[in-house]
């Protein structure tokens, strides 16, 4: 705990499918920490263990593990690469010290990995880049490499030359050492002389790597434009240099399912990626608000910042968080974000679906704990006698909605406390009730994101949770004006009842909301019965006259009426005034409102003219655009009834590149033929 020099910290990241999970399991092979090589498809993966990933052979949680490499402690998260589930992805970036990012040697660069490369660049992580799948069918090194090049914001420089590829992978030239290492079938690597076929392009890929390590520092640049050559051991400091300051990614080739490369790549994660001590300082704020630093060593107070919650079924509830500095031992410390002491039990170090008890942890760590009573995904962990508050990062926001329901009415407080409890582990989950149309909405990042979410529930508290489109909550208003007399008298015997009145309806402006003017004046109408009339022309109002909507943005003047010293009363006068609005609502031009959209969609410029058009087919206005280097950010508003589904649209037009935000802008009037079938829909019904 005492010496940092030797951990290191960093995520896997990577697309969905480039083998993130079976780089994982190597490496926990490779290094001894598992004893069988575990795999996605076989469902036996240390990593992916929830039954929800078994099934869908899919990352769904960020996993975490450890491992020790040459007298390292290698302590490293494998994100998801799913769009449904890259919050956890973003996450752990933000908390990592460096990256190893995976890309198929078979798809390349394909448009999620530009997703990828772009949150370790945001994140200002040190990263090398491992380029997989080399045994497989189409690998092709040269081609990813090329592609990365183009169109990523990592700088390269390659490293590895691979030995053959497909069938006749069978190992990589270290263009450093100048070197060859040939794999066996076991995952042991071999050193050998280089190949003579693959010479000549070791001497010139060795000479490219010369000059990109050289560019990287002034000494260096120097020292190759006068020599013309770098020495194995300037090559190598070099390279250390650039790689932690950000200035350049080492390329490796590899095939982690046959377990080809990885004793490379943990040799690479020791020399190249930063220690806890190397990493940029973290910086926070103080309890008074003012900005403050604090170094990753041993030495400094302790804090880290929890980034995720994870429901565990034997220990409830287990906080995950990232030591930053100090040391943790003992049962408590100080959470900053709610100003708070908590107590805990053991420490934990999370190692996949296991945890190893210890005795204290040290920055570079991952660490749990369970059964928090106050803390949560955010929140900074602290010494009391130095308190600072990291900032959390800030969760996506939600892209989909859907109403929940249950298949059995006994379960509805099942389901929602279920739900509630999910929250908590899944920051990017919004639960809420619309009053109009009394649906509980339960949004999040996609379709398999909710669906997922629906069969944990079945299987940690076995209720079941159907999803079903949102009601739309159109409004009512009117156009016109219209005034209207209305009486109301009823006898049955004894005392009748009796109240008329004359209201003056009129439009407000659209968000007016509901205006109630008392015009009566010499008494026509007793003062105490006006409020009656405000009752029951606002209940005529919630009801609508055109399809059951609530009816807005309306002026009710009540000008006139009569009264019976015997039989009128405030139900009455309620009766009169809930009859004659709804006679009168029809005669002033009624129509139907819908909810309008602020949507802001961000897309790559190559697909602008696709978005474009199918915006403009869902009834949407363009409001506005602007551009950064790669992507084109399109400000529109768009109807609600229009967007529901819209994310797989824009996944399928983008090729996974695209992403949206929207929020509630106003009402607008529904076109004519469009409301006539919303009407005759909510009339059937």
């Amino acid at each position: 705990m005492k010496d940092t020099q030797a951990v290191r910290n960093f995520g896997i990241f990577g697309h969905g499918k480039c083998g993130k999970t079976s780089l994982a399991e190597a490496l926990l092979f490779t290094s001894g920490r598992n004893k069988r090589l575990g795999k996605v498809d076989d469902g036996t993966a240390a990593m992916d263990f929830e039954p929800e990933e078994i099934d869908r052979k899919l990352s769904i949680n960020a996993a975490f593990n450890r491992l020790c490499w040459n007298k390292h402690d290698l302590y490293f998260a494998d994100t998801p690469g799913d769009a449904n589930f890259i919050n956890d992805t973003l996450f752990v970036s933000r908390v990592v010290d460096g990256a190893v990012f995976v890309i198929g040697a078979v798809d390349g660069v394909k448009n999620q990995t530009e997703t990828f490369a772009e949150i370790i660049a945001d994140a200002g992580l040190p990263a090398v880049i491992f380029i997989n799948k080399m045994d497989r069918e189409r690998a092709d090194f040269a081609a990813t490499v090329e592609a990365i090049r183009a169109t990523l914001p990592l700088k390269t420089a390659v490293i590895h030359l691979p030995i053959g590829s497909e069938d006749h992978f069978t190992g990589v030239v270290d263009l450093i050492s100048a070197k060859a290492y040939l794999f066996a079938d076991n995952g042991t690597v071999t050193e050998a002389e280089i190949p003579a076929e693959f010479a000549d392009e070791a001497a010139t890929m060795r000479e490219l790597l010369m000059e990109a390590v050289a560019e990287t520092d002034d000494e260096l640049i120097e020292q190759f434009l006068e020599e013309g050559e770098l020495t194995e051991e300037e090559i190598s400091a070099g390279l250390q240099r650039a790689v932690k300051q950000g200035a350049v990614c080492p390329v490796l080739a590899g095939a982690a399912l046959a377990n080809k490369g990885t004793a490379l790549l943990l040799d690479a994660v020791n020399r190249y990626l930063p220690c806890p001590e190397e990493a940029p300082a973290r910086e926070g704020r103080a309890p008074d608000g003012t900005d403050i630093t604090r170094e990753q060593t041993v030495d400094a107070p302790f804090s880290g910042l929890v980034f995720k919650t994870m429901a565990d079924p034997y220990a409830g509830h287990l906080t995950i968080f990232r030591v930053f500095s100090g040391t943790l031992e003992g049962d408590s410390f100080y959470n900053a974000s709610k100003e708070k002491m908590e107590k805990f039990g053991q420490i934990l170090v999370p190692e996949g679906k296991e945890h190893s008890a210890v005795a204290g942890v040290s920055p570079g760590m991952f660490a749990a704990v369970a059964k928090l009573k106050n803390t949560a995904t955010g929140d900074t962990l602290c010494d009391p006698a130095a308190p600072i508050i990291y900032p959390p990062p800030a969760p996506l926001r939600p892209v989909v909605s859907y109403a929940v329901s249950t298949t059995k009415k006994d379960d509805e407080d099942k389901v929602f406390s279920s739900i509630t409890k999910m929250l908590d582990e899944d920051p990017t989950l919004r639960l809420e009730r619309h009053e109009q149309t009394n649906e509980i909405v339960l949004s999040g990042m996609g379709q398999i994101h909710l669906a997922v979410v629906g069969e944990k529930i079945k299987r940690k508290f076995g209720v079941e949770m159907e999803l079903a489109l949102p009601k739309i909550p159109y409004k009512e208003t009117v156009k016109g004006r219209a005034e209207v007399r209305y009486r109301h008298k009823k006898q049955s015997g004894g005392r009748g009842q009796f109240a008329e009145n004359v209201l003056v309806i009129e439009p407000l402006p659209r968000g007016g909301g509901y205006e109630f003017v008392d015009k009566i004046v010499g008494g026509v109408i007793p003062k105490q019965f006006i409020p009656a009339v405000d009752k029951g022309v606002q209940e005529a109002m919630a009801g609508g006259v055109l399809a059951g909507y609530p009816m807005v943005d309306i002026r009710v003047s009540v000008v006139d009426g009569s009264f019976h010293t015997v039989d009128s009363s405030e139900m009455a006068f309620k009766i009169s005034g809930s009859m004659a609005f709804k006679k009168g609502a029809l005669e002033a031009t009624p129509v139907l409102l819908e909810p309008i959209m602020e949507v802001t969609v961000r897309v790559p410029k190559d697909c602008v003219g696709d978005v474009i058009g199918d915006i403009n087919s869902r009834r949407g206005r363009v409001m506005g655009m602007d551009s950064d280097a790669k992507l084109e950010r399109i400000n529109i508003q768009v109807p609600m009834a229009e967007i529901l589904e819209y994310a797989p649209d824009l996944t399928s037009m983008t090729g996974g590149r695209g992403s949206f935000e929207m929020e509630f802008s106003h009402y607008e009037e529904v076109p004519a033929n469009i409301a006539d079938e919303i009407i005759a829909a909510a009339q059937k019904e």
